[in-house]
């Protein structure tokens, strides 16, 4: 393999297929003008959205609501050189209809933190971008 077949771009079902293989990811947003990178663990619902199940009074829920996101899940093999990164970019809302709640109290994903009056965030896939990088040998 040469140095330039390292990198190889992901397609979509791909990389929502890889989304559904890891329990944590990293949502992108802006805080205070400012770029903010929150860990979290999520999960996908069927019609490919990223899910987050987060306290009703959270920061996150003040500055994600209605806003374009960013969620970025990743996997790395350190020792072989190799593994995968995928982007989902869409708008951030607050799931407020009840029977969408109920379905996802069941079906969504659980927090790893205790929470009070929780509520669930939707990220619509709007765009899905990914690479996976293969070890390659070193040119020099």
């Amino acid at each position: 393999m040469s140095w330039d077949d390292a990198f190889r771009a992901l397609g979509r079902r791909e990389c929502l297929s890889l989304l559904g293989k890891v329990p944590v990811g990293r949502v992108v947003y802006t805080r205070q003008a400012l770029p903010a990178v929150l860990p979290v663990n999520f999960s996908l619902d069927a019609d490919a959205s990223v899910v987050l199940r987060t306290a009703r009074d959270s920061d996150l829920v003040r500055a994600v609501d209605g806003v374009v996101v960013a969620f970025e899940a990743d996997e790395f093999d350190a020792a072989a050189h190799s593994g995968w990164s995928v982007v989902v970019t869409g708008r951030a809302d607050v799931v407020t209809d009840p029977a969408e709640h109920a379905r996802l109290s069941r079906t969504g994903p659980r927090s790893w933190m205790p929470l009070h009056d929780a509520v669930f965030v939707r990220i619509t896939s709007e765009l899905v971008t990914g690479r996976e990088l293969r070890a390659a040998t070193d040119p020099r």
